[in-house]
């Protein structure tokens, strides 16, 4: 049994690697294929906005199909599309594998979440998602330096890397997960987005999309950004990233008790509140390895606690509806970075290289006010130990 969850893990570590090392590879991509950074960082925005339209269509659309076979096929749908990725021979191959790529990620992880609850009894289920869900803070952790470190010549070896850990996950799982029937019910399209005719829900997608909107305008031109403490090395921005992903561990673990302690709506506030802070900092912060590092070390905890927040937040608007709210949380999520790319690359233009940061800082203080405003009849905290590790929740670096 657990090693089926690893093996559902392994999965999601693949997944969140994918969409997060972008910020690792991003000028080398840009060199390659010689067009701009900034043009470059469009292959994540057709990456997320793909996820977030496509994950509630595909789940209606597979709703019915046994467990096994929805997530078989999208490993591999997955994993052939990042070997296509690493061999796009231009710029627009590029962009229709990351859409191709989409589809595979916005397939499987919803579905890994439904196959960890019925591996085990009720009463584990919550520890079952934590460890599938895990795959993506270990990716953050690990798979985004070690992916930036492996591509630090070549960024196709990054993509080649990434498929291994799809093709590794995919034959795991055909050897070792048992046949599972689909849903007896399926919800209609119509009814998975019903709830964002509450106001409350609503307010949550809104309040979700600002921040990641926030974090993804700095995170895909985080080698940008952080070039004059880097120099451009490689190596040193492998650093960055691993300390960013090492103190995330400790961010998602410190969120957690936090929400426990004193509810979603306050850490929200707080948190989201310290985020421009720290945003706002950005523009001097990320000039020299030494504070570039502290930054690194320190915008973690403040991330992983509002992303653990805001799913916790809108799990408990209805618990009993929990998974279509959660997916909804995650489209509004995979939206927010979609358009980050767009927001990121126009602040670039205008602003450069060093005071583009400003436009997430200023995002981030509107989606401040915004979690301020609609969570005021918020009081439910629910129990941590049920509550999921935040899909897709924002990488480390992208805290800065």
């Amino acid at each position: 049994m657990r090693l089926r969850l690893l093996l559902l893990a392994l999965g999601t570590f693949a997944v969140g690697t994918d969409g997060m090392v972008t910020a690792g590879i991003l000028p080398l991509v840009a060199r390659d294929l010689d067009v701009s950074i900034s043009v470059a960082g469009q292959m994540v925005t057709v990456f997320a906005l793909a996820y977030g339209v496509l994950a509630p269509l595909l789940a209606t659309a597979t709703a019915r199909w046994p467990r096994r076979r929805a997530l078989l096929t999208a490993l591999a749908v997955f994993s052939a599309a990042n070997a296509l990725t690493a061999l796009a021979p231009s710029y627009g191959t590029l962009l229709a594998t990351r859409v191709l790529a989409a589809v595979g990620a916005a397939l499987y992880t919803p579905t890994a979440n439904a196959v960890a609850t019925s591996l085990v009894p009720p009463e584990r289920r919550g520890r079952a998602i934590a460890v599938v869900m895990g795959g993506l803070t270990v990716a953050t952790a690990l798979g985004v330096p070690l992916g930036t470190w492996i591509g630090r010549t070549d960024w196709r070896l990054t993509m080649w890397l990434v498929t291994g850990l799809g093709v590794a996950a995919l034959a795991g799982l055909s050897l070792l997960l048992r046949e599972l029937p689909g849903q007896t019910t399926a919800p209609s399209l119509r009814d998975r987005l019903a709830p964002l005719a509450q106001p409350r829900v609503l307010g949550a997608a809104l309040t979700t999309f600002l921040v990641f909107l926030a974090f993804q305008t700095t995170l895909i031109y985080f080698s940008v950004a952080t070039r004059p403490a880097t120099g451009g090395s490689q190596d040193r921005l492998t650093l960055l990233l691993l300390v960013s992903g090492i103190a995330s561990v400790a961010g998602s673990s410190a969120g957690g008790r936090l929400v426990d302690k004193w509810g979603p709506r306050a850490v929200i506030v707080s948190a989201s509140a310290a985020y421009t802070v720290i945003a706002a900092a950005a523009p001097w912060t990320l000039r020299t390895m030494p504070t570039a590092l502290a930054a690194s070390a320190l915008t973690p905890v403040v991330g992983w606690s509002l992303a653990v927040a805001l799913l916790t937040r809108v799990a408990s608007l209805g618990p009993a509806n929990a998974p279509v709210l959660v997916s909804l949380n995650s489209s509004a999520i995979y939206l927010g970075m979609a358009a980050a790319g767009g927001t990121g690359s126009l602040a670039l233009a205008l602003f450069g290289d060093r005071w583009f940061l400003l436009v997430g800082a200023g995002v981030a203080l509107v989606a401040t006010g915004v979690a301020a405003v609609t969570t005021r009849e918020q009081r439910v905290a629910p129990e941590p130990e049920h509550t999921p590790h935040p899909a897709h929740a924002p990488s480390s670096a992208a805290r800065h």
